[in-house]
């Protein structure tokens, strides 16, 4: 996919069914059926893509979100899983090609592929040359939540491995709400689903696309808020998901969607119920 100068790249890590107590396991394509999840994730469990987005513009190389990163530790059982190293590589880049990451949260099915346990059983950051980009905001309350004692549905923060990167002072820590990446690139921080959540506009040459992280995880919650038992605060998350629907519909925007597992990306339109559309690339 293009948009203006950016070639746009989704690495997806497989299909996962996620259970509310945040439990991740690994599914087969042809056992998912084409059908909406929509509720599942508070009854019992819910499935879902994982699907980073690599950005090149010839001289850079810029991912957004790390996803679980299976199969990247020492002697990981999952050797047989996508994880960014085996995606990268179909694009001929390694890890070391990347030089910004941006991350939307720091749920660890959005962060855990930023690091991982090398031979000598040590924390070393999956993209070695890049700075990791997140909200100061998300830091903070991701440190704040490791001593809570309810922990949300779905997956929820494991800063075990990143502790390493913030030593390492490759965490920037970004406290505007509106922040310029790179020309082109604009981290946007829209709180909702944790306080320091952010999506990411791409726009060049009169195109534009937004990865939406967890505002907007699919093509499922576009007419349909059903997230509200794992967003932090429900009333600003609908009040951005509804600032940028109508900002995309009005632009033409690609929309980029971190969890989907069958329409992963498209423009919108509405139909004559007023209802938005994706329109598949």
């Amino acid at each position: 996919m293009k948009v203006g100068r950016f070639e746009i790249e989704q690495l997806s890590e497989g299909i996962f069914e996620v259970f509310e107590d945040g439990l991740f396991q690994k599914s087969n394509a042809e056992d998912i059926k084409a059908k909406s999840q929509l509720g599942k994730m508070a009854n019992r469990s819910s499935s879902i893509g994982i699907n980073p987005i690599l950005i090149r513009d010839g001289k850079h190389n810029v991912l957004l979100d790390t996803g679980l990163g299976w199969g990247l530790d020492h002697k990981s059982k999952y050797v047989n899983t996508s994880n960014l190293v085996t995606n990268l590589d179909i694009f001929g880049l390694s890890p070391s090609d990347i030089t910004h990451v941006v991350l939307s949260h720091l749920h660890y099915d959005h962060a855990a592929g930023s690091t991982f346990v090398d031979d000598h059983t040590s924390t070393q950051p999956t993209m070695p040359y890049a700075n990791y980009f997140l909200q100061k905001k998300e830091w903070y309350f991701a440190l704040q939540e490791q001593n809570a004692r309810e922990k949300p549905l779905g997956a929820g923060y494991n800063l075990d491995e990143l502790y390493k990167l913030a030593a390492e002072d490759k965490l920037v820590m970004v406290t505007d709400t509106y922040f310029e990446l790179l020309p082109g690139i604009e981290l946007i921080r829209t709180g909702g689903h944790t306080p320091g959540h952010q999506i990411v506009k791409i726009q060049d040459g009169g195109e534009s696309a937004y990865f939406l992280g967890d505002l907007i995880p699919s093509e499922h919650h576009l007419n349909h808020y059903a997230m509200r038992q794992m967003d932090v605060d429900p009333v600003q998350s609908k009040k951005a998901k509804t600032l940028i629907l109508r900002q995309a519909l009005e632009e033409q925007s690609l929309m980029l969607f971190y969890h989907s597992v069958h329409a992963k990306a498209g423009t919108l339109d509405r139909d004559k119920d007023k209802k938005f559309v994706l329109r598949e690339i």
